[in-house]
């Protein structure tokens, strides 16, 4: 095992940034006077580990931000969780390579914090401590046949074509036409996107050579997206659901029956729901128009929204040696809008398919034992970023506030999190004098054998 601390040269002091310091009545007074700046560390280095930096060293001029991560670069989900047709999804990643290039600023990365450090290690050497270190896990599906090959959770297979190196040798088969994803968010479509889009697209992306080799032999021609819930609970954005109407050399397979009634409900929705829905109802109930057909005319390939089904069931091919497809049960909804509940009929249908890809929701795992951690909600017990009975520890991001949200909400909430730690330290709540920091994890590591190179 070895260790990369990477020091982002360059040294751009964010203290000369355009933003001006909020000179906190006593904030600068107080801290000139202190032996040594504020130790902190944040682990994780994702957009909440990120933006909770930036706060904290833009808001304090002495404030010095160490961020860790397990993996050997930094940007999290940025880097390895967004589909390379997104680029421009990826340009948050200028704003944090400033953050990290400031002089008090250091990336400490492949450290495992709670295997190679412990929480309370960090908690003696830094005033404070930041976990932002997200939902690595994904939620299991919790039926039969889901340890069969061919199924895979949808992080996994967007960890693959990323690069991401616990995902490069997951080796999808793509030899089967017809793939299953469970699940109606954007991951799901991000997924069935990739899938279908032709390798010419591709290869103008970031896409890794191997995902796109794999790729270029794929024989999936059909795509099911699969709900529990109707069209008016996708979780999915119009943005999204767009770019799979016009992916080149595919149509859109959607039943008009799932739609009946619904142009009279759209009314009371709210406007991005109702835009959203009465897209799909268009989608599926008119005649394409003139660019649409003549794009669809010479499609190969499909993908279809199949609502109402919920995962029964992985059926294994006659050898039991692989997923063969899919049993689901069909339901009906219990209540109105957001809050409805997909309850089971007791019918079920069964759907053949090579490749079943689960997208059914990102979850956070437990760090440390010195950490409360809520399983339920997958989340840490928090009060506005402050943990629960641990005075000095905070958390931002989806550990915090559960796997939900896109990078500008994250951001929001890292900021708030990152003030009340400043909060904190203006009323004189963390530990007083001095703290080694970085210093003392460095000897830490050393003495396990994990020291830098």
């Amino acid at each position: 095992h070895c260790c990369w601390f990477g020091k982002w040269g360059g040294g751009v002091d964010l203290t000369s940034h355009p933003f001006p310091i909020p000179s906190h009545k006593g904030f600068r007074q107080r801290f000139s006077t202190q032996e040594q700046p504020p130790q902190i560390c944040v682990v994780g280095s994702g957009p909440a580990g990120f933006y909770t930096a930036q706060h904290l060293l833009k808001h304090h001029p002495q404030a010095h931000v160490d961020i860790y991560e397990k993996q050997l670069v930094p940007f999290g989900l940025v880097r390895f969780g967004v589909a390379p047709d997104h680029p421009e999804v990826k340009n948050v990643i200028n704003t944090f390579t400033q953050t990290a290039r400031s002089a008090r600023c250091a990336f400490r990365g492949n450290v495992v914090v709670g295997r190679d450090v412990a929480v309370p290690e960090l908690r003696a050497a830094y005033h404070a401590v930041v976990l932002s270190y997200g939902a690595e896990d994904h939620r299991a599906l919790e039926i039969p046949g889901e340890e069969l090959p061919g199924v895979f959770s949808a992080r996994a297979f967007v960890g693959w074509y990323n690069g991401l190196p616990e995902n490069r040798e997951l080796a999808p088969d793509l030899s089967c036409d017809t793939a299953v994803i469970l699940g109606q968010g954007n991951v799901a479509l991000d997924v069935a996107r990739i899938l279908l889009t032709p390798p010419e697209h591709l290869e103008k992306t970031d896409i890794t050579e191997a995902a796109l080799g794999v790729l270029r032999q794929s024989r999936v021609k059909t795509v099911w997206i699969v709900g529990r819930r109707g069209p008016l609970q996708v979780a999915f954005t119009i943005k999204e659901l767009r770019e799979m109407i016009q992916l080149p050399g595919t149509r859109p397979i959607l039943d008009p029956a799932d739609f009946l009634g619904l142009q009279d409900r759209i009314k009371e929705v709210p406007r991005p729901r109702k835009r959203l829905t009465e897209l799909l109802l268009r989608t599926a109930t008119e005649k394409p128009g003139t660019e649409d057909a003549a794009r669809q005319a010479p499609a190969s390939r499909a993908w279809g929204l199949r609502f109402f089904r919920s995962p029964q069931q992985v059926l294994p091919s006659p050898d039991g040696r692989r997923a063969a497809g899919i049993r689901l049960a069909v339901t009906r909804l219990e209540g109105v809008g957001e809050a409805a509940r997909a309850v089971p009929t007791g019918d079920t249908e069964d759907l053949p398919c090579g490749l079943v890809l689960s997208s059914v929701g990102y979850k956070s795992r437990p760090i440390d034992p010195s950490v409360p951690f809520d399983p339920k909600l997958g989340v840490i017990p928090n009060m506005e970023g402050r943990v629960v009975d641990v005075p000095g520890l905070y958390c931002s991001g989806w550990v915090k506030r559960g796997p939900t949200g896109v990078i500008a909400t994250t951001m929001t909430d890292s900021f708030l999190t990152g003030q009340m730690l400043l909060q904190d330290l203006k009323t004189g709540l963390l530990p007083p004098g001095p703290r080694p920091g970085y210093a003392a994890i460095e000897a830490l590591l050393s003495s396990r054998g994990l020291g830098p190179m």
